[in-house]
């Protein structure tokens, strides 16, 4: 038996990558797991051969108990790794996610096996192990997340004549870390110039950090009405979103993965992206333009070629079309395999 944690997912009211994570496997793992909470997860019939699988981040402080569950498991413990962000930039953090990590990071080395969701994040989990001098940890393999967000087919036959007025579409929370504010003074130089495009922004505000920016959304659009905000939409009306982008941008400062980036090619939008190392684990199959992070010429360039300055967009709309991309269904069947097999 496959016991799922949804401790956090099942109450969540928002739609964030983690929260996606989790959502898209128990709904592919289907009837071969079983969802659990802690602490109300009975463990009373559970078996030394079973598995304990989380994709949630946790800790002590978060669940009184848990620390000691882990040392003297009644069954074996699998789990899906994230990212080292709030270690790695903790000035962009917020402050609970600063000081649980080190201790979750610590607790996942007492699994027996951890799935990254990149390459990437599996070089940071291991170089931390290793720099704590640890002496026991498990394998870590990297976990394909998949693209089809909605669960609905492929988009594999999208015009290239746009609907409307051209527009970019930028999705994640509003915070420093995905740089929302760095795109907003791009979209605000091309939009001085006389360039006409409209730019939508999908995320909630991060309670920590955002409101600030929230504000000069506000304050921008009373100048420019091209800029649109939807604070909360539900995964139909993401669609409706795709189904008129002309591209998606990520400016983004650090990621695990960089989901928003490999549903947008599921919804036949090529991306231009930050040019980091983890998303280049997923821009070097074709329908993304990677981009040199935080350098504002360049990201001018970007946006006016893919807006309409010259043959970019039907090259990169077709090679999203036409490339492979992971599937939800295929990162259950991984999972369901190594923990059944």
């Amino acid at each position: 038996m496959i016991y799922f944690d949804v401790t956090k997912a099942g109450g969540a009211g928002h739609r964030s990558g983690l929260m996606r994570v989790s959502t898209r496997l128990a709904e592919e793992l289907g009837g071969a797991a079983q969802a659990v909470r802690w602490p109300t997860w009975d463990r009373r019939e559970v078996r030394p051969d079973d598995w304990f699988f989380t994709a949630e981040l946790f800790s002590e402080e978060e669940r009184p108990g848990f620390a000691a569950l882990v040392e003297n498991p009644p069954c074996r413990l699998a789990a899906v790794f994230h990212d080292a962000i709030p270690l790695k930039h903790p000035h962009l953090t917020w402050p609970q996610s600063v000081a649980r990590h080190p201790g979750y990071l610590k607790l996942l080395a007492r699994f027996d096996r951890v799935w990254a969701v990149s390459e990437a994040s599996r070089d940071e989990l291991v170089g931390f192990w290793r720099w704590q001098g640890l002496d026991r940890v498990p394998p870590v393999e990297v976990l394909a997340l998949g693209a089809d967000f909605t669960g609905r087919p492929r988009v594999t036959n999208r015009g290239l004549s746009g609907v409307g007025r051209p527009n970019l579409l930028c999705v994640g929370i509003l915070e420093p870390r995905k740089n929302q504010a760095f795109l907003l003074d791009v979209c605000e130089d091309l939009w001085a110039e006389g360039r006409t495009f409209e730019l939508h922004l999908v995320g909630r505000v991060n309670p920590h950090f955002g409101q600030p920016l929230a504000a000069r959304i506000r304050a921008l659009a009373r100048t420019y009405p091209y800029l649109h905000y939807h604070e909360a939409v539900s995964d139909a009306a993401m669609a409706g979103l795709y189904a008129t982008a002309w591209a998606s941008v990520v400016p983004t400062r650090a990621e695990g993965c960089g989901l928003p980036l490999l549903e947008s090619l599921w919804m036949g939008v090529p991306c231009i992206c930050s040019d980091l190392p983890v998303l280049r684990e997923n821009t070097a199959g074709g329908g993304c333009l990677p981009v040199a992070l935080n350098d504002r010429a360049k990201w001018k360039e970007a946006l006016l070629r893919v807006l309409g300055g010259d043959d970019l967009r039907p090259i990169l709309t077709a090679q999203a079309a036409a490339r492979a991309l992971p599937t939800w269904a295929g990162a259950a069947a991984t999972v369901r395999g190594a923990l059944q097999g």
